[in-house]
């Protein structure tokens, strides 16, 4: 195969219109296009992961999106971390500041998984009902179910949703806090990094749940959520491409 064959990124879809919802393969797209990358999407539903991943990678028992196919046609790297090594060694203009044991960056992951971890039981309902199509529904609720012990609509029932987007805002709120201090509209003021690609990622998952979902996270998140929407407005010539 040609050395000039374009990368092939594989992501979920959701039920038409496709378009990029993951935060993990958000963290991949958003490197592929800041880049300028050329690469074309492969969507992939839940239950062709497995098949579609485990003769390329036959010592893993655990297969996952992101995951792509370099340029070379034949190197498969799975998992967001690894992807981002290796495309910022393999291209390493525009440089992305990937420093995973930077202060900033530990300080980032503290405030979303104090963020996300009470909104579990409400984005896994969520995604189950709004986003998946039919082909991935099944298996994603067979598969959550075994992950947490009970059904996902009653993990979602068993939830008070209200107390878990106000203990969520101690973790958005962090991050307002953190890109206010930069003076904006990037962690690192004027400079993008790959933080800010996890932190948008994960705004633009919650973004796709629902407009009623985002104004929800914009209202625990303080400052009339300018923050973070300064920064979606700044990384969106990155996130335009999300569908493709």
């Amino acid at each position: 195969m040609s050395s000039t064959s374009p990368i092939v990124l594989y992501d979920i879809p959701t039920k038409g219109p496709q378009h990029c919802w993951s935060w993990n393969n958000w963290k991949t797209r958003f490197l592929l296009n800041f880049k300028g990358l050329d690469y074309v999407t492969e969507w992939t539903e839940y239950p062709d992961i497995k098949p579609t991943f485990e003769k390329y990678f036959p010592d893993e028992t655990y297969f996952t999106c992101p995951t792509i196919r370099l340029a070379d046609g034949e190197t498969y790297i799975m998992d967001s971390k690894k992807i981002a090594a290796r495309l910022e060694a393999d291209y390493p203009t525009p440089a992305i500041h990937l420093e995973l044991k930077s202060p900033l960056f530990e300080q980032l992951i503290q405030n979303l998984r104090v963020a996300m971890t009470p909104l579990q039981p409400v984005y896994i309902y969520l995604v189950l009902t709004r986003l998946l199509s039919d082909k991935s529904t099944p298996f994603f609720s067979t598969t959550r179910t075994e992950d947490i012990g009970m059904s996902v609509e009653q993990y979602h029932q068993e939830c008070d949703v209200e107390a878990a987007w106000e203990e969520s805002g101690k973790g958005f709120s962090g991050v307002t806090a953190m890109l206010k201090a930069s003076g904006g509209p990037f962690l690192r003021g004027q400079t993008v990094s790959y933080d800010d690609f996890i932190c948008a990622g994960v705004l633009l998952f919650f973004k796709s749940l629902g407009d009623d979902v985002f104004v929800k996270l914009v209202k625990v998140s303080g400052d009339d959520g300018e923050a973070i929407k300064g920064l979606l407005e700044a990384v969106e010539p990155w996130s335009k491409r999300d569908s493709y």
